[in-house]
């Protein structure tokens, strides 16, 4: 290299390493501030007693510390933390998958449950067992491996729309709740869904979507079995409910898969009460968070299946949480 391109590189190096300087000198005097916790709640008692709560317990200093290990926090699914009306996503996906194997089985057009399901008959199917509705539950989700059901699930979460908001059924969650389990994530919780939906379905979106390990989800489940295949080996889903995880069972099976009480709940129908008196069922600090649907407007206005979790949080204290008051917006942007 000669003198004169010798210069000039070293010119450019110079000019490179000064605007590098001047980045760094000048960024102290334009400092960006913190991104504020949960911005799309609206500020007031409920923001304020999540925010108070988490401060609490994450403060060493403060008689209601709570050590990480003991931070767990537990949210049901349906209704807590993605819409479940007009059905519950499952349910469409069972009504879905009825259609899809409708042709293989012509019986089915005079044959109940199936023939409520195919004329989408909503009287017939309000008044359907709950043999008839497991019927509909084992026809569409046994007798395959774990695989085939969870690529099943995924084709339909993929594909279906919310006949309502006319976007995928996973951009149906709720951006308050999707930002108080990051909040409390990044606070040193563990986050879990207990749920009465099937925990194989849940599966399918809750890393992606909520943010949640999929061995982090409890559920309901099926019966398996497990068989050599010429593949090698697989587990099959069996016509037979394992356990049905709603009312006592919640608490029940927290022991079994996390194995540590929660200090936060949330819920929203009264099959989720067992779960939140679980949380509040000892010394330590709790936070219960009941989650009520009363804006028709953005989402749906009902308290049907919830008037004993509203009436506990009435008079409890556990925090009622208004979507209409509470919640900046629900979902999140498209």
């Amino acid at each position: 290299m000669n003198n004169v391109h010798r210069s000039s590189f070293c010119l450019s190096v110079l000019l490179v390493i000064l605007v590098g300087l001047s980045s760094c000198v000048a960024a102290p005097n334009t400092p960006s501030a913190p991104a504020a916790p949960l911005p799309s709640w609206n500020e007031g008692a409920t923001k304020n007693a999540i925010l108070k709560f988490v401060a609490d317990v994450t403060n060493p200093s403060s008689p209601n510390y709570v050590a990480p290990a003991d931070r767990i926090a537990v949210f049901d699914n349906d209704g807590t933390l993605w819409t479940e009306k007009p059905v519950m996503p499952q349910a469409a996906f069972v009504f879905q998958r009825i259609q899809q194997l409708a042709p293989q089985h012509p019986e089915w057009k005079t044959t109940q449950p199936y023939q409520a399901v195919l004329e989408q008959d909503t009287a017939a199917l309000a008044q359907l067992t709950p043999a008839q509705i497991e019927e509909l539950v084992y026809t569409t989700h046994a007798g395959m491996t774990e695989t085939e059901f969870e690529a099943q699930a995924k084709a339909f979460l993929d594909k279906a729309k919310h006949p309502r908001f006319g976007v995928p059924y996973t951009q149906t969650v709720y951006q308050p709740m999707l930002e108080l389990m990051q909040f409390l994530r990044v606070n040193g919780f563990k986050t879990f869904v207990v749920s009465g939906g099937g925990v194989e379905f849940m599966r399918v979106y809750s890393e992606p979507v909520l943010g949640i390990a999929r061995d982090d989800v409890v559920g309901s489940s099926l019966e398996y079995k497990f068989q050599q295949t010429t593949d090698g080996n697989a587990l099959f889903r069996e016509s037979q409910m394992d356990a049905f995880d709603v009312n006592d069972v919640k608490p029940i099976n927290i022991q079994k898969h996390i194995g540590r009480r929660p200090i936060l709940a949330a819920g929203n129908s009264d099959l989720d009460i067992a779960m939140l008196e679980y949380a509040a069922g000892d010394k330590r600090p709790f936070l219960n968070l009941v989650i009520s649907h009363d804006d028709a407007e953005r989402e749906y206005a009902y308290t049907s299946g919830a008037d004993k979790i509203m009436a506990l949080a009435a008079s409890s204290p556990w925090t009622l949480v208004s979507m209409k008051q509470d919640f900046k917006k629900i979902f999140p942007e498209q």
